[in-house]
């Protein structure tokens, strides 16, 4: 019997999954396309074989011993919905009357569960063993550059935009979404329609935590188990410092996105009026896409002016919590969870009176450094901006609203990419503030991009070191490592090279266009920004590939692309001697 149901289980695994792959392509179809009557009964039919399998494939997981997953309590509640949703879906498909009498339409509920499936049997597959091949580097690149690609395929679908979206312009967006930038060719909110929206979000999210980052953990998940080699290639990924880390540290990356998007999208969906969507269900998209689009730094927005549209340009309340997401956003994962551990800390031991031990270091060296930096930015910024700007664009507000836009227009510069104020008609001194903290961006580890906050820290603290006639760097009774310095100096050389060199061929492309815009649009589309002086719609074509080009190498690290195409340097043993050069 058990070689039976394992034989069963052997032919309808692989049925089931590419039954899911076959019925997400009849919806993408149906939904990107076009449809018809006929057309809509195969997808309900592909959909509901795709469910029967998937069902039964789940039972049978549990039956066979040998297949039988990791049987902690979260798998075995997630599995439990899993299934009883298909048979929700599947009951409803099969009898007419109570599908008319749910809420939500049959073809969304059957579409649902074969994302489920296709998702739940992908994670029990085997069949990306070539990777392994890659570097973490050159993993980390083809999954970006794989995104990217799907993404314009999809939003070159007739029905995804009003009007017909050339290769290059939806290129163009995918990136700019992908990585998290904001730059736009079209308006998001007017050229494309809600299925377009919808995969500009999706495409913000996945780019924002990364494709590697979900599908290994889920897959971890329910196998309970990972081979050493995966794990030390995610260690180099995920930056963890203990390979059993690797895992727990993806769970923290997730848990935080979701729980943190969530609650900012509430808060957005409460702090806007409902009179100005046409339904709840508007309000409702407008409050879930500018929350991830927010937490991820992404700076895209359905508003045709972003925050700076007339009925949410006095409404503080959202400009703050749209800020508070790219900042937590902006911090990096690490450092959030680290400073989450650091105040749980403080109050069990100072309020609860539970923990008696002393531990000096739960706040670690890079989140102090990092906290230090953000904090620094934050109020120069807020300062600055308040004094250039006070006559300025900041004119219309009064009082406490008059800090908080300079506040949030210090903030957006670190990769953000919303604006608040009319940025074409900030003063010459402010738009070289914003310069500034464009470059500088945001934390490592983060969804935001920039030469980050760490580099600039080590690379200002190297100089004072240096000034000092010091032999070493030190900070916080820690001694910065040599290998930290070295990488803070080429990170910061190699971003003036590139953003340098994109100045350069642009301003060869668009000589009408004037060297400050164009400057602007170099150094936001390299620090995944989004914010511009409005010319990036103007742009010749090979400006925007330039720009493309810009947004990617930003977004995944200029030294990352030069590790993936040079081959490591195997550690020599031996050493020649040194000697000093002459400098300055």
């Amino acid at each position: 019997m058990a070689a039976f149901l394992t034989r069963t289980y052997t032919l309808l695994h692989p049925l089931a999954y590419w039954s899911a792959i076959g019925a997400l392509l009849f919806i993408l179809y149906d939904v990107g396309i076009s449809s018809t009557v006929g057309e809509n009964m195969w997808v309900h039919r592909v959909c509901a074989f795709a469910l029967l399998s998937g069902w039964v494939v789940g039972l049978l997981r549990y039956v066979v011993p040998e297949l039988r997953p990791p049987l902690r309590k979260t798998v075995l509640t997630i599995d439990a919905i899993y299934l009883g949703y298909i048979v929700l879906a599947l009951w409803q498909y099969f009898q007419p009357w109570a599908a008319g009498t749910a809420s939500v339409p049959v073809e969304a509920r059957l579409g649902v569960g074969a994302a489920a499936v296709f998702f739940r049997e992908l994670s029990v597959r085997q069949e990306f063993g070539w990777l392994r091949l890659l570097n973490p580097a050159q993993l980390f690149l083809s999954s970006f550059l794989s995104i990217i690609f799907l993404g314009t395929g999809l939003l070159m679908l007739p029905n995804a935009a009003y009007e017909p979206l050339s290769v290059l312009d939806a290129l163009f967006t995918s990136t700019s979404a992908v990585c998290v930038t904001g730059l736009i060719v079209v308006d998001t909110g007017s050229y494309f329609t809600p299925f377009g929206q919808f995969v500009i979000m999706t495409l913000i999210q996945v780019g924002g935590i990364g494709i590697m980052t979900v599908t290994s953990y889920f897959s971890y998940f329910f196998k309970g188990r990972a081979s050493y080699e995966d794990q030390l290639l995610l260690k180099d990924m995920t930056n963890a410092n203990k390979i059993s880390d690797v895992f727990n540290s993806l769970k923290q990356v997730l848990l935080l996105t979701f729980v943190i998007e969530l609650a900012g999208a509430v808060i957005i969906f409460f702090s806007v009026d409902g009179r100005s969507f046409d339904t709840i269900g508007d309000q409702l998209f407008f409050a879930v896409f500018h929350g991830i689009s927010a937490f991820c730094n992404a700076g895209f927005s359905t508003l045709e002016n972003s925050l700076y549209e007339p009925f949410v340009r006095f409404n503080y309340p959202l400009q703050l919590t749209v800020a508070g997401l790219f900042i937590f956003g902006g911090l990096g994962f690490p450092i959030v969870s680290n400073s989450l551990r650091y105040l749980s800390y403080k109050v069990r031991r100072n309020l609860l009176r539970l923990d008696t031990n002393y531990t000096p270091w739960v706040l670690n060296i890079n989140s102090r450094i990092v906290l230090a930096t953000t904090i620094i930015l934050l109020l120069a910024g807020t300062i600055l901006f308040y004094i250039f700007e006070f006559d300025n664009t900041l004119a219309e507000h009064q009082g406490a609203g008059k800090w908080a836009v300079a506040f949030f227009g210090a903030a957006t510069p670190r990769t953000a990419g919303f604006n608040s104020v009319d940025t074409a008609a900030l003063h010459l001194n402010t738009v070289m503030i914003v310069f500034l903290l464009m470059w500088i961006g945001a934390s490592p580890g983060s969804t935001g991009g920039g030469v980050k906050t760490t580099t600039i820290a080590v690379g200002t603290l190297n100089l004072i070191s240096l000034a000092k006639g010091k032999d070493r760097v030190e900070i916080y009774r820690r001694e910065i490592s040599i290998l930290s310095i070295r990488r803070s100096s080429a990170i910061i050389a190699l971003s003036l090279i590139v953003i340098g060199a994109a100045v350069f061929l642009i301003a060869s492309f668009d000589p009408d266009k004037e060297l400050l815009a164009i400057a602007f649009e170099c150094f936001s589309a390299y620090s995944t920004v989004g914010l511009s002086l409005g010319v990036t719609g103007a742009m010749s074509d090979p400006s925007k590939a330039v720009l493309i080009g810009l947004m990617f190498a930003g977004r995944v690290g200029t030294l990352t692309i030069l590790t993936a195409l040079l081959r490591r340097q195997q550690q020599h043993k031996y050493r020649y001697p040194t000697e000093d050069i002459l400098i300055n």
